[in-house]
């Protein structure tokens, strides 16, 4: 770096370092959801993601990275800040702790040594000829436009960086843009609508004429948890043909409070019916996204009695979306007469411990490949990307489905070879343009409620199911989940995907011999990401013994941490 350049740079970090002092007694800490805590907090922690953005960008040699300033379906003053890597995925967890060091630096003279040190660890060139480009997005909250501020000013601290504000938007929606910024395809807000409107509607062309259900079945509610993914479907939703959407809790003035008793993480924890629905509502089929609009769960008001709900939670959308994408497979491979132009691909499921027993036992009874990793989006994701199509979900709603380049590029050319059938209806040919569409309408780069409600309701229409036919795949076992506080929660280590405890080994050993007294038993402990406790989860085949095996491991636990 040139020495004017060298001491522009520097002069940069200082001045932004004092312009946003740490509050006392604040500890930021990079997880999952990136950066969270009270909106009014937060600035420090925003700026110096710009920050961390700027240099993952300069690091990547000028690719587009993106910050989304969120705090997802918590309460409406809190707010958040994350990072989405050039792929649209998460930020590379080995920078994690450089994020963690970056927030938390106690003074300008702690940042700028900070940064220096970490330039020339990682190899990059500050004020060397490549720019930095970062793409920003908020969400609805009171806090956002406050802390894109914060962002801007971290951005611009490091030289020759440049920011887009693409706007208020869906978390999705930005981790898309930066995706297709870096593949050079357009990425601007009108370019994901269109892209979600078409092949939605190119996946409905491809319904079989005796399929697509009655009236009742072409209608849907949607709570919008009062956030930002009410706004977007409210202005596409005209334009989605053969779907008739009605949006509660859209996040219109004065309709209610962000994810405040309404979103997929209220309605998925506690079973029951949203702030703004009604007994006019039973039998209806709904969904409900949370405030930034990457979860997505089903549910029906089953009774006009109570706000009890018949719950479609992630494990069950995945194996809705498992069997359209096998069937589509077999269609492609298993026509007699076409065994020439078959096209064998590895199709993984992957889940985490969490998912309920009973959606990896039907997963496993369709002669699909199940595999778990570690909970966390980040580990679901790269685990789908050794496939040929990856298919991931947590039971609270987050997932996708990713294909290979090396697949769609197999798929182009099998559909090309067979177009020539297309006027006789061939099945192939339908089969590779219906797995070609829903590559198009799933968002690849991270779970998006909005493409992901799509893909539902396009599928369930091609398979003429109701919700009752949805529901009926297969009953959840009974669970239940403890916290149990202990004094240092990395005392306990798992392995296996988090389903068995390494250390101490003799909990392990209390564990089996608790889940053994039980029918279809299965439990799990592991510590916290977050705070200081060690979390139970159990299943049994009736709710009393879910309970009872929770409540025994938990104490085993207390006695061996505690």
């Amino acid at each position: 770096m040139a020495a004017n350049q060298e001491r522009e740079q520097r002069r940069r970090l200082l001045d932004v370092a004092s312009r946003f002092p740490l509050p006392s007694g604040c500890r930021f800490s990079y997880g999952t959801a990136g950066f969270r805590a009270d909106g009014a907090t937060m600035a420090p922690a925003v700026c110096r993601a710009g920050i961390l953005a700027a240099l993952r960008s300069v690091k990547l040699a000028g690719a587009a990275v993106g910050i989304v300033i969120t705090a997802s379906h918590n309460p409406v003053g809190d707010n958040g800040v994350k990072i989405a890597d050039p792929d649209g995925g998460m930020m590379a967890q080995h920078w994690e702790p450089f994020a963690d060091a970056l927030a938390n630096a106690p003074d300008p003279d702690a940042l700028l040594q900070l940064v220096l040190q970490f330039a020339k660890d990682e190899g990059i060139s500050l004020g060397g000829h490549h720019t930095a480009q970062v793409l920003l997005g908020r969400d609805t909250r009171p806090t956002g436009e406050y802390l894109l501020d914060a962002a801007l000013q971290g951005i611009n601290a490091i030289v020759g960086a440049h920011a887009i504000d693409m706007g208020i938007l869906t978390t999705p929606q930005l981790h898309w843009m930066v995706r297709s910024k870096n593949k050079g395809i357009k990425a601007s807000e009108s370019d994901y609508f269109t892209q979600l409107i078409d092949s939605f509607r190119h996946m409905l062309e491809l319904v079989p004429k005796d399929k697509g259900g009655d009236e009742l079945a072409k209608k849907l509610i949607v709570d919008g948890a009062n956030g930002i993914g009410g706004v977007k479907l409210e202005q596409i939703k005209a334009e989605l043909s053969g779907i008739d959407i009605n949006v509660r809790n859209s996040g219109k003035e004065g309709e209610g409070i962000l994810n405040h008793m309404c979103g997929a993480d209220f309605v998925q924890k506690e079973r029951v019916t949203p702030h703004g629905f009604s007994p006019e509502d039973v039998g209806v089929r709904c969904a409900s996204l949370d405030g930034d609009a990457d979860r997505l769960v089903y549910f029906r008001m089953s009774s006009a009695s109570d706000n009890k709900v018949d719950l479609v939670d992630g494990d069950k959308i995945l194996s809705l979306f498992a069997l359209f994408i096998r069937e589509q497979l077999d269609i492609i491979n298993n026509n007699g007469s076409q065994v020439n132009k078959s096209m064998p691909a590895r199709l993984g499921i992957v889940q985490t411990a969490y998912a309920n027993g009973a959606s990896t036992q039907f997963l496993k009874n369709h002669g699909l490949e199940v595999v778990f990793t570690p909970t966390g989006v980040k580990y679901l994701h790269k685990k789908a990307l050794e496939y040929d199509i990856g298919i991931y979900f947590e039971a609270n709603g987050h997932g996708t489905i990713v294909f290979s380049e090396d697949f769609l590029s197999q798929l182009q050319s099998l559909s090309n070879e067979l177009s020539s059938d297309a006027a006789n209806g061939s099945a192939q040919y339908r089969a590779a343009m219906r797995l070609m569409a829903a590559s198009q309408l799933i968002n690849q780069a991270v779970g998006d409620a909005l493409s992901g409600l799509l893909l539902v309701e396009a599928i369930l229409q091609y398979k003429g199911w109701s919700f009752q036919n949805w529901c009926e795949l297969y009953s959840d076992l009974p669970s239940r989940q403890l916290k149990v506080k202990v004094i240092d929660r990395s005392s306990i280590v798992t392995t296996e995907a988090e389903t068995k405890v390494s250390q101490p080994s003799s909990l392990q050993e209390l564990i089996d011999k608790e889940t053994a007294n039980c029918a279809h038993g299965r439990c799990f402990v592991r510590p916290s990401g977050t705070e200081d406790v060690v979390r139970v989860y159990a299943e049994a085949s009736t709710q009393v013994e879910a309970d009872s095996l929770a409540r025994s491991v938990a104490h085993h636990v207390e006695h061996h941490l505690g």
